[in-house]
Formats: C-alpha cells, structure tokens, sequence
C-alpha cells in the first residue's frame, strides 16, 4: 500500500533470498513471475568479467512492493550476478524509521544498501537527520538529465533532494485528482464529463462550496468527511508546519479549521474519518447520503475503492481538483557506503535506475503503469513518476468506466509541489487533525483550538510556536 497510514495489524519481519520466494502482496503488480521477452539492458558486466560469487543487496522496506521488484528485476536481467537479501518491517506502532536507523548507523556487511521511506517519514532520509546515510544519486552514476529525460514529477525531485543533490526518487507518483460518481454529476452538473466537473467544482474552494450546495440541494453530500478536505490542502500550502524551527500554522492550514466546520454543519458529508467502515460505506454507495467524490493518487482507485466500490464499479471517473496536491509515495534511497564498493555500487544503480528512472518497456515503471508485471496476467495500472512512461502507457480503468486515468493524473502530478513537508508532518498531523474535529464536533472554540494544537505539539515534540 502506498499510502501514509498503514493498515498493517502486526509487525512483520522477514529476512530472506527473494531469488528464492515471491512475497506476498495480494494486489496484482506483487509478486511477478516468469522473465520478460526482451530483457533490459543491465549494467552488469559481461560474463567473463563477473566475480564468481553473486553481489549481496541488502533491501530495507516497510511492505513487500519493492522486495516483490526483485524478482522480475532478477527475471528480467538473467546477467545480473546479484542477490537480493531483505529485510520487511511493517510502520505499524512505529517500528520500522528505529530499527532502520539503527541498522545505518551500526554499518558493517548487514548495513542497508537500498532502503524505502514512505512520505510521512522521507524527509528525515533525504533533508533531515538521517538524510547523511544516503549516497547521492549522481554518485551513483544516475544523472539529472537522466531524470530530466525521464520526465519525473518535480515534487518528486524536490522532496527527494538535499541542498541541490538528489538522494531519493520515487517510483510511483501519487499526485491527486477528484475522483467522482458520474451518475450524481449528471443529475446535478448535467454531465459527467471531467471538463464539465472540473469547472463546477474548481479552482479554489469557494466554487467547491458551491458545488456542495448544488448536490445538498439534491440530497448527496460533496465529499464523505473532513479528511478528504484535508489532503489537498495539507500538501497545497506554501509553507510546511516548521519554519525556522518554530511551529507555522499556515493560513491554508488554518483555513482547513473553517471549511470542515461548514461541511459539517450545512451537512454537505457523512461526518466519516477515513479509513473506517463508514467511509468505505461511502464508495460503495451504502452511507448516509450518497456521496460525490473523494480526494485522492491514483492508489486510492486501485487499492481501495476497487475492494470498496461494490454496485458503484464504473459509475466514477476522475478529473482535475480545486488545487493541486499530492498523497503519499514511497522513495527509494542508496546508502553511500555501498558506493564505496565497485560491483556493489554497479549493482545497486542499476536496480534503482530500473525501478526509478527506466522508460523503456522492460522497465519497472513501464509494468507497473500497464499492469504487466506477470506475464500473460492484467494487473493493477497505476500511476508512476515517469510522464514519458504514461504518455506511451495505457491507463483504462474498469472503475472509471473506461476512463484513461493517465490523461487526469500526469498533469495532477505536475501540479503537485514537494516544498511544504518537513520530517515532523506525521506526528503534527495527527495532533491536528484530532483538535480539529473537537472544534468541528463544538466542544471547543476556534481560539481554544489552536491554542490546544500548539501546546499539544511543545508537550510532544518540543517545538515552540512562532
């Protein structure tokens, strides 16, 4: 799952050979088997020139997604004379940033060569505190022309580089777009045409209200609760919830406190939480009042709503929203020890270039938007950082009745910024979004809010106010 709350209910370790075993994610782009019929191009040296024994990756990640690479990594390169040895540790009550920052710092032969972070935690690996473990991307050979080439999403780039210097790139791009029940966009808008909705319900959130009192008037409420507000105006503010080492509250994120208010007191949502039954009520139609749309990458339509949509399937589509955001990711990331060492370094760059920056059709990115990575299977397609990739790529989603996703998401990824995070969001963000809907329920005022919201923070983390 690409999302930033983990739905794992056990922390999960497992240290294995993924030459030797599949994984075992349920979603379709795990677990690939059998070889492509064009192999791409490796970096590996001819066979004459291998050592005799294998290159040992060691791989740090927090699901199975990127062990389950491996193995078509491996299928796909038959003269890569590498072994992947992994290490999965669930962020289930906060397991996994500890464990990984005690393997970078302890170093030595079982040290982490290639290691994920999600975007609720990046930031510490790519800017923040532990981000000197992380080998530069050029020192790996892997260009900014290369990425340039690759057309990767700026916000990716951004969140991923340190002072200039590119440290982490993710594979997936999770900018957002408004995803929609056609059927109600017809009864009130008249059309459920993207163009037609995205007009009603954008650009900013005055039309959105707007459009909210269109549907209430007809009996549907605009989205299913507060969180889906929240997403794209978290990552839409210009600045992020620490500046200068003090806690901002930027008036974006301020005005968050206002618009869930007034969505839950003209009764234009469910008054769900996501990531709860009612919420998921909500897309398969079965809440308290139909529900329009919600906010959300193109994961959300792949590996939550297609479980959830139920009698709903193809009655969405997806269009632009009143602003541009993006919601998760998982970044891949280099310890620099391991460019110290030849065929390591040769052998980690390689991988990552084909999981990050490889546009061809052997490529990772190339699999993973066409649903291809088990042969002679449709798998899930999903939206990756590359546009040249989706631009050749064919998004068609059953849930969308059709739709190419990819014609929404490419420019949805464009319009995303990277520049508003910092390597406390996910603690903030809970404290945050708790207050708020104890101003939303009226057991406090707006003033008593945001005073609770900044203590809350000084007590937890030890971070001042401005």
């Amino acid at each position: 799952m690409k999302r930033i709350l983990t739905t794992s209910t056990a922390i999960l370790m497992l240290t294995s050979v993924l030459t030797a075993c599949g994984g075992g994610n349920s979603n379709n782009n795990a677990s690939p088997a059998g070889s492509s019929s064009a192999p791409a191009a490796s970096s590996a040296a001819p066979a004459s020139d291998k050592p005799t024994e294998k290159v040992t990756i060691n791989l740090w990640s927090f699901t199975d997604e990127i062990p389950n690479m491996t193995t078509k990594y491996i299928a796909t390169h038959p003269d890569a004379n590498v072994e992947f040895k992994t290490t999965i540790i669930a962020t289930t009550d906060g397991a996994y940033q500890p464990a990984l920052d005690q393997a970078l710092a302890s170093g030595g032969k079982d040290a982490p060569d290639i290691y994920a972070a999600e975007a609720a935690f990046v930031l510490k690996y790519t800017q923040g505190d532990a981000s000197d473990y992380a080998a530069n991307y050029a020192d790996l050979g892997l260009s900014d022309q290369m990425v340039k080439d690759a057309g990767i999403a700026q916000y990716s780039v951004d969140i991923g580089s340190k002072d200039g210097s590119l440290k982490g790139l993710a594979y997936q791009a999770t900018g957002g777009a408004f995803i929609y029940r056609r059927s109600l966009a017809k009864d009130v808008f008249g059309s459920d045409d993207p163009a037609t909705v995205k007009d009603a319900i954008g650009p900013g959130w005055d039309k959105f209200f707007d459009a909210a009192a269109k549907l209430k008037a007809k009996g549907y409420g605009i989205v299913s609760g507060d969180g889906d507000l929240w997403h794209p105006i978290e990552n839409s503010s210009d600045k992020g919830w620490i500046v200068d080492g003090k806690l901002h509250i930027d008036p974006k994120r301020e005005q968050f406190l206002d618009l869930a208010k007034q969505l839950k007191d003209k009764n234009y949502s469910n008054d769900t939480k996501d990531w709860t039954e009612s919420w998921y009520a909500d897309m398969s139609g079965t809440g308290k009042q139909p529900i329009f749309g919600f906010f959300g990458p193109a994961w959300l339509i792949n590996y939550v709503m297609n479980g959830q949509v139920k009698d709903t399937n193809g009655d969405w589509a997806a269009t632009e929203p009143p602003t541009g955001f993006f919601w998760g990711g998982t970044w891949l990331l280099a310890n620099k020890e391991a460019a110290k060492d030849d065929a390591k370094k040769a052998a980690v760059a390689d991988f990552i270039k084909w999981v990050t920056l490889d546009t061809s059709e052997t490529g990772l990115q190339y699999y993973w938007a066409n649903g291809t990575m088990k042969d002679g299977e449709q798998g899930t397609k999903d939206s990756v950082a590359s546009s040249v990739v989706m631009s050749k790529s064919n998004g068609e989603v059953a849930l969308l009745g059709g739709q190419n996703m990819f014609d929404v998401f490419v420019p949805a990824n464009a319009n995303a910024t990277g520049k508003n995070l910092t390597q406390f969001d996910e603690s903030i963000n809970l404290i945050w979004r708790d207050q708020v809907r104890e101003y939303t329920a009226g057991n406090k005022t707006r003033e008593q809010t945001i005073a609770d919201f900044k203590q809350k923070v000084k007590d937890d983390l030890g971070i001042e106010s401005e």
